[in-house]
């Protein structure tokens, strides 16, 4: 049997905790792909890459960032290339691959080394150290950051235009929500929930809670009805993901499409200074860009994730542990959660921005052209629930390292983002009221 392609064969070796066999390979694959002397290959190890395997390299002396997708689909890595060329040419400030190889498992792209920290890092300092809304480096991080909303609307809007189903159907932002629901290999038409749900969180037990633990098997997990902070909410995980699955389909998206990222958190943003000293953003990794991106999904992750997911909780599990409390009960099918999480300063600031410089203006323009679908908030809310459940498992004792603490809080915001309250208010309402043109 011949051994797989190099970039799978590193992909493989790594995820086996063979890293000195995935430097090597890494070594071979770069050095066939550039005709240059290969030297000082370094894998990242790296939170917020949750799908992709990236690190750095020297090529005849110069320094570069490497990286590829090791995740469903890693085939079309090389896309990405052609993507940040397609954002380049519709104004979006992006960053463009210097080299890209695009053969079949052999797929790699390697960027000019930037000393740039990326967005999400200077975020992350400012939210470990706690600061408050009117510090000097919040303040130019939120200003960067409406630059950055205030450029992506211009470009959105500039692009709108109708698309056919066929047309959105193609986008590869579609991986980021529904794909991931069911197995396109053994059910090509997404007839069931299975994909990365049954992969992460059937069959398993679910642990929530802090210091009195609620332990509840797959079946009672998917089933509870859940409480958060005194909200009632009027449907379960199971509930929501088998609405995903029928719901985010581009059928329902209506004819608007635009130019966009699509994945633009700002893990994928690099935070750089003009020559005045302002403070610039510039995405990357535009491995899900597109020209036919549903208007409706464009910026769903991106909000999600510099808004909704704070790092600590979604990333980093054992800070929120440190950080925060969730006491859980569980009684006559109810999940009842309290927790102290809360956006803090930042990303309550980066939600501003975004109702103000993205949500309600793009909406009010798909309602002024009557491309706006009548069900537009229970798609956005589903997709922003996917955002959080299938980018990686979250549930307690996995993989990822989540707690009982974290996953208690991280499902309850994602079901506060799908699901709708009974009675009562929480941030998901507050914002899909701010940005109803309706």
């Amino acid at each position: 049997m011949s051994a797989p392609p190099l970039a799978r064969l590193a992909r493989d070796q790594y995820l086996s905790g063979d890293e000195p066999a995935a430097t090597r390979s890494l070594t071979e694959l770069i050095r066939d792909i550039s005709d240059r002397e290969v030297a000082g290959v370094a894998i990242n190890r790296d939170v917020y890459s949750l799908n992709s395997l990236n690190g750095t390299v020297d090529l005849d002396g110069e320094r570069f960032f490497f990286k590829f997708h090791a995740e469903e689909g890693e085939d079309d890595t090389i896309q990405e290339y052609y993507n940040a060329e397609l954002l380049q040419a519709a104004g979006y400030p992006v960053d463009v691959p210097a080299l890209a190889n695009g053969e079949p498992g052999r797929q790699i792209l390697l960027y000019r080394l930037r000393r740039d920290p990326r967005f999400s890092d200077l975020c992350r300092g400012l939210e470990v150290d706690g600061a408050a809304a009117d510090t000097p480096e919040v303040r130019e991080a939120v200003q960067a950051q409406r630059d950055l909303d205030a450029v992506s609307l211009a470009r959105m809007r500039e692009t709108l235009h109708a698309a056919t189903t066929a047309e959105l159907a193609a986008e590869p932002v579609n991986r980021l929500f529904r794909d991931r629901l069911f197995d396109p290999a053994d059910d090509p038409a997404g007839t069931a929930v299975a994909g990365r749900v049954s992969r992460f969180y059937r069959g398993k037990e679910h642990r929530l809670g802090g210091a009195r633990t609620v332990v509840l098997d797959d079946a009672e997990f998917f089933a509870a009805r859940w409480v958060v902070n005194g909200v009632e909410y009027d449907r379960t995980v199971g509930e929501l993901f088998d609405e995903a699955l029928v719901a985010l389909v581009p059928e329902r998206y209506g004819p608007a499409a635009v130019i966009a990222h699509g994945d633009a958190h700002n893990a994928n943003v690099w935070f750089e200074r003009a020559d005045d000293g302002r403070a610039l953003l510039t995405q990357f990794d535009p491995a899900f860009a597109g020209r036919h991106v549903p208007a409706l999904l464009a910026e769903v992750k991106t909000t999600f994730h510099n808004v909704f997911a704070h790092p600590f909780w979604l990333y980093e599990p054992a800070i929120a542990t440190e950080r925060y409390s969730a006491s859980v009960s569980y009684a006559d099918g109810r999940l009842v959660v309290d927790h102290d999480h809360d956006l803090g300063a930042l990303r309550g600031a980066f939600l501003d921005t975004k109702v103000e410089l993205i949500w309600r203006p793009l909406l009010a323009d798909l309602h002024e052209r009557g491309w706006l679908p009548a069900d537009w908030r229970r798609l956005v809310r589903l997709a922003l629930m996917c955002c959080p459940t299938l980018v990686h498992e979250l549930r307690a004792g996995g993989p990822t390292g989540h707690t009982p603490v974290s996953a208690a809080i991280g499902w309850s915001i994602a079901v506060a983002a799908g699901a709708e309250p009974v009675a009562g208010d929480d941030v998901f309402t507050e914002f899909f009221a701010a940005v109803s043109p309706e």
